[in-house]
């Protein structure tokens, strides 16, 4: 299992406001990669205060960002604050892995949360992240406490996260994620192993094949998806959205207008967070 490296608070703009809570950037050391992750965690207003537990969310970023972007381009900490002050969610910790690449952009090798040769990410994340963070951080430590997000790249991580293991997530939910056409992936052309990637997980080829035990695990989870309708990947999200209403797989699928980038995923996350919270008390 990986260990905790350095843990420490984020200066905040927003703290002095009351019911804000905090972020913390922290980092480990994963025995799985062999190289030091860094990662974010956002902790509900009150959480230094008591002992209460409370349930998790990680959120996925996508492509050409790092485990912050949520945090100031996505806006996360003030959209998470304002959802919980109004009781449109519940107090959650939210847990930001990076998958950044290496290089310029952050767009090099190891980019992606999927697995590739010689990068089980994967791996790193079920059997060293998520027991790092209800180790050191008080997690409801269960499936139905347990949720999964992501944007573009992001999106299609959380979705083939949760339908490999439909038995750790309550609650998965993508915004514009690469859900059906994997070869409309930017990086295609620049990046075999991350392409190759897409492409093994392709959600909606998953579901289409799908046997019988795999579609009644997936109907234990709540899914949800949005996607613009200007966003280039919006045919792979209807393509998902068929595939699991043919199958019978409930989802929640929401198509706004709206391109492919942060002011589309900023303003789709308090809906997310409220879907997840409602999960939560189901």
């Amino acid at each position: 299992m990986g260990r905790l490296i350095e843990r420490h608070k984020a200066t905040s703009h927003f703290g002095n406001l009351p019911g804000s809570g905090t972020i913390e950037h922290c980092s480990m050391h994963s025995d799985v990669l062999g190289v030091t992750k860094d990662f974010s965690v956002y902790l509900p207003a009150g959480y230094d205060e008591g002992d209460r537990h409370y349930p998790v969310v990680y959120i996925f970023h996508p492509a050409g960002g790092t485990h912050e972007i949520w945090i100031h381009s996505g806006q996360l900490p003030q959209i998470a604050d304002d959802a919980i002050r109004s009781g449109m969610a519940l107090p959650m910790i939210i847990v930001l892995p990076d998958a950044g690449g290496m290089g310029e952009y952050h767009l090099g090798a190891h980019l992606g949360f999927l697995s590739v040769p010689g990068w089980d990410y994967e791996s790193y994340f079920f059997n060293e992240l998520i027991p790092l963070i209800d180790s050191t951080f008080r997690t409801i430590v269960d499936k139905k406490h347990r949720a999964i997000v992501g944007a573009s790249m992001g999106g299609e991580a959380a979705v083939a996260y949760a339908q490999k293991h439909p038995e750790m997530f309550r609650t998965c939910c993508s915004l514009s994620g690469i859900l059906g056409h994997p070869e409309q992936s930017i990086m295609a052309d620049s990046d075999k192993d991350y392409a190759d990637s897409l492409v093994a997980n392709n959600p909606s080829a998953r579901v289409e094949n799908g046997n019988s035990d795999e579609i009644e695990k997936w109907k234990s989870v709540r899914w949800y998806a949005d996607c613009g309708d200007n966003d280039f990947f919006y045919q792979g999200n209807i393509e998902f959205f068929l595939a699991m209403k043919n199958r019978n797989i409930p989802i929640d699928f929401r198509m706004r207008s709206g391109v492919h980038g942060w002011y589309y995923w900023a303003t789709g996350l308090a809906p997310v967070l409220q879907f997840i919270s409602i999960g939560f008390t189901e």
